[in-house]
């Protein structure tokens, strides 16, 4: 029997049970729509993530102080006070490094006439907006001068600004208290939105370090130091570059631990999306279910079929149909089921990834790996659930399958 006569007959006695057809394939467009479906959000939310983070900055990498041993003691990360801004200036001269912005960090209530607000406050130097890539709405940033005084200016966060200030005004030129001390606005950044780890960006200002240091906190040493890489590609080294800088300006001897911490954006993009691939795979773990359900939805409903037509079968092999031709035709209707329905399911999840993307604004990126596998998988099913169904069928006793009522 022909290939094309298989089909043909395949194709006629799906047919004949339109409705238990349908039914059966809803399994696999269920599952194969749920798969890419998921896919398509988890994808996209990692994407997201991944934009998210590089948006703080290009080529960043940060030095953080590290942790050190009082006694027997081992105080935590953050608590060394031996990062310095000598430590930044000799960054400066590291091969591959373009920008370095110390940096202080305190947190304050800032005061404009009747209004106040609690904000987190920067300092930090005129590379920061640079490496940062992050403009500003009104005025200017501050000067090397103004770090060089430890002057009193400030750049307020889009978010202080408006509470401060009310929304849409320009408050550059104006002063705002901290503590004792009264600043002069110089600008307003623009909107950032909030960072990898949920903080909003738009709700801090920003000050020369200098000023942190010697007018707010009276301290000398760094909280952090933020380093630009020249090029994407540099990153590796330049860090490696950075981590023997550090060691050398804080006099750490050959084996010695080091007191300062240096990571990467990619360290933080590997982190946060590796949540969320877990999720993502987790999802589409249980979507997966569904497939097998399907898939044993189809060995249910071809085992059926296979009783009904116990007799056609026995009539078949009595005119001169090999066991094998039984075989073949029973397992084409299974994967015509399958792949029909793993179609369907297709469109199913780029419909509704669109759908969800459209009515949430969530991100859905349905990668083309997905929809291959969904479509091997819904092959794979129907060729697995069939075989035994067909296999039952080929094996039919010629003579008992017509005695079959």
């Amino acid at each position: 029997m022909s290939v094309l006569m298989v089909f043909r007959i395949a194709l006629k006695a799906l047919g004949r049970n339109k409705m238990r057809t349908a039914l059966t394939m809803l399994g696999m467009i269920i599952g194969v729509g749920a798969v890419i479906t998921m896919v398509a959000l988890g994808t996209g939310a990692q994407n997201a993530i991944e934009e998210q983070i590089r948006a703080t900055g290009t080529n960043t990498i940060t030095v953080m102080s590290g942790n050190f041993t009082q006694g027997a003691v081992r105080m935590g990360e953050g608590s060394s006070s031996r990062l310095m801004a000598a430590d930044a200036e000799a960054l400066r001269s590291v091969p591959g490094v373009q920008w370095v912005a110390e940096g202080a960090s305190t947190r304050q209530t800032l005061v404009a006439g009747n209004q106040n607000w609690q904000a987190s406050i920067q300092g930090t130097n005129v590379d920061w907006p640079l490496i940062r890539a992050w403009p500003l709405k009104y005025g200017l940033f501050f000067t090397e001068q103004d770090v060089q005084a430890a002057a009193k200016v400030i750049v307020l966060g889009s978010n202080v600004a408006e509470m401060l200030y009310g929304a849409e005004v320009d408050p550059t030129g104006q002063n705002v208290r901290v503590r004792n001390h009264v600043f002069r606005i110089v600008g307003v950044f623009a909107s950032k939105g909030a960072s990898s780890g949920g903080q909003n960006q738009d709700d801090q200002a920003f000050v020369p370090y200098t000023t942190v240091q010697k007018k707010i906190q009276g301290i000398q040493h760094l909280n952090n130091i933020t380093v630009s890489a020249v090029s994407g590609d540099q990153i590796a080294a330049t860090t490696e570059a950075v981590k023997a800088s550090m060691r050398v300006t804080q006099r750490l001897a050959p084996g010695e631990e080091d007191t300062f911490r240096v990571f990467t954006q990619d360290d933080i993009i590997g982190f946060a999306t590796s949540q969320s691939s877990t999720m993502t795979d987790l999802l589409a773990g249980i979507a997966a279910v569904s497939l097998m359900v399907g898939g044993i939805g189809i060995m249910n409903i071809m085992l059926v079929s296979v009783t009904e037509r116990t007799r056609e079968i026995g009539l078949r092999m009595a005119i001169g149909a090999r066991g094998r031709d039984v075989l073949m035709q029973f397992l084409v209707e299974a994967i015509v089921i399958s792949l029909v329905g793993g179609g369907l399911g297709i469109a199913m999840g780029f419909g509704l990834a669109e759908t969800v993307k459209w009515l949430n604004g969530w991100p859905a990126v349905i990668p083309m790996d997905s929809v291959v596998m969904a479509v091997g998988f819904a092959a794979f099913v129907g060729i697995f659930f069939g075989f035994y169904p067909a296999r039952k069928a080929s094996g039919l006793d010629p003579i008992e399958a017509l005695r079959f009522e």
